[in-house]
């Protein structure tokens, strides 16, 4: 069998074995399951806006708080997987999401101690989201006030 073959052989094995995708039915998911996080952050603004009578600001700050909390804890028991394994991007890009990437990482880097485990490990996935936000955030206020200084 010469090489073309090979590459034949090996590209049909892929192509059997590779999950076919259902693209309508992982958008229906994620867009579902990001809704109800997003449903459960706005409830819980609103019961601490008309409970606990805090601002709208502060209310969102707690907001987030609870929700990063609740995603760190799922995560160490091993259920925010099984909503991401579900959900794909819905589950992912919320704050959920990030907060998932830095706990899930800094439960994997436990064993290799405290510094050089989970101190230089922590943000390998969350990392570039950081850099990149504030990177795109910097180059959008630069665009903004150079629009701003001709109109």
């Amino acid at each position: 069998m010469d090489s073309k073959q090979g590459q034949e052989v090996y590209q049909k094995y892929v192509d059997e074995v590779t999950p076919k995708a259902n693209l309508g039915g992982r958008l229906i998911k994620a867009f579902i399951v990001g809704g109800i996080i997003c449903t459960i952050g706005q409830v819980i603004v609103e019961i601490l806006q008309n409970t606990v009578n805090l601002s709208k600001e502060d209310a969102s700050a707690y907001c987030t708080l609870i929700l990063v909390l609740t995603s760190v804890i799922l995560t160490g028991f091993g259920v925010y997987r099984k909503i991401v394994n579900f959900a794909g991007a819905g589950a992912l890009v919320p704050i959920t999401g990030f907060a998932n990437s830095v706990a899930s990482t800094a439960i994997e880097y436990k064993f290799e101690g405290q510094v050089f485990g989970i101190g230089c490990k922590i943000f390998t996935i969350a990392g570039p989201v950081i850099l990149y936000g504030i990177l795109s955030s910097w180059v959008l206020g630069i665009l903004y006030w150079v629009y701003g200084l001709f109109f």
